[in-house]
């Protein structure tokens, strides 16, 4: 039961499937699209949350994003497989690749399978937890539209093109990164814009190449790379795996989802090896146990209650999120009520 004046995170879902049900697309796809923007905001990553909701449905609207997937098999090759998504939802076509890269390591002890022609498809996370829980440690990569300069540059052709790793931990939640290469994830400045907050020095810079706290002139600007060149060269790295190797759009042929109507040509690449042919999986798990027992043992910094491993954070923020339920920003529940009225559905929204 959700705390008063909060949002509960199933009536939530079923809300967001019934808007894409609406908009053509089939009913498990609709639940699908609508439970990773959901997760998200359990997660505590409201960037990638509901308030994506109106951009996946204009795309579908202008013709940009097939409702209905149409997704062909181009290579199948034992362990590897090359997936062409044809411009269908994100979302489902990750995850027919997620579940092809499991069957193939559970084949084969690893399997990868490249995507090109797909869309954005939320959290990389949602896809590599889902591996973890098959007792296989995977890696997703994406690229995404220009948000970034090559260092030493001044015009953005390179996406935030963002990377995860998941692996199950035992007794504990599963370990995951998920990062954008950018220092911070275009969606946060979407979220900041939407709070009406400023952004930290150092996220970005202006159209003229001026440090900027302002959300609009990041958008406008150039959003800046973690650990300087560092942050670059893995974005370049990623976007080689998720474009180049695939067959998909790379660098400046890549357009992102806030760009309702042009096509997006990204491309992903997901790698799932099987734990147990490297070693019985309970000893994994008891390995994983210890990793993290370490982790956590060493003596604080000042300002700090506790150590975290990487997705605990997550994990805690999702069982917070399921019981007291989601609290949303005004602007986006605002368009969570425009995109109720457009579609008639306002008598499935949860507020």
């Amino acid at each position: 039961m959700s705390a008063p004046n909060r949002i509960d995170a199933r009536q939530l879902l079923e809300f967001a499937a019934a808007v894409y049900t609406s908009a053509g697309v089939p009913d498990a796809d609709a639940r699908l699209l609508a439970d990773t923007l959901v997760q998200a905001d359990l997660w505590g990553h409201q960037s990638h949350g509901v308030l994506r909701l109106g951009w996946y449905l204009d795309r579908i609207r202008n013709g940009v994003m097939r409702p209905a997937p149409k997704i062909e098999q181009i290579v199948d090759a034992g362990a590897i497989g090359l997936i062409d998504g044809h411009d269908s939802v994100g979302q489902v076509v990750t995850m027919h690749a997620t579940g092809q890269a499991i069957a193939r390591a559970k084949a084969h002890g690893i399997g990868a399978v490249g995507v090109r022609n797909s869309n954005h498809f939320g959290t990389c996370m949602y896809y590599t937890m889902a591996g973890a829980r098959e007792n296989c440690v995977t890696l997703l990569t994406s690229n995404g539209g220009p948000a970034m300069a090559p260092w030493g540059g001044r015009k953005k052709i390179i996406g935030t093109n963002p990377w995860s790793v998941a692996a199950p931990a035992g007794r504990h939640p599963p370990l995951v990164m998920d990062m954008a290469n950018t220092g911070v994830a275009r969606g946060k400045i979407y979220l900041a814009r939407n709070k009406k907050l400023p952004i930290p020095l150092g996220w970005a810079i202006n159209s003229d190449g001026e440090p900027t706290t302002d959300p609009q002139e990041a958008i406008d600007g150039i959003i800046l790379p973690m650990a300087e060149h560092k942050g670059y060269a893995i974005a370049v790295i990623v976007d080689l795996l998720s474009g180049v190797l695939t067959g998909s759009g790379f660098l400046s042929a890549v357009h992102s989802p806030y760009k309702t109507a042009e096509k997006s040509n990204c491309g992903h690449l997901m790698i799932a090896m099987n734990i147990e042919v490297f070693q019985p999986v309970p000893e994994f798990h008891a390995r994983m146990e210890q990793y993290i027992a370490e982790l956590k043992s060493v003596p604080l910094a000042e300002g700090f209650d506790e150590v975290f491993y990487p997705g605990e954070m997550e994990a805690r923020s999702d069982g917070r999120n399921r019981m007291d339920g989601l609290s949303l920003p005004a602007d986006t529940i605002a368009d969570l009520k425009r995109i109720a009225a457009e579609t008639n559905l306002s008598d499935r929204l949860p507020f």
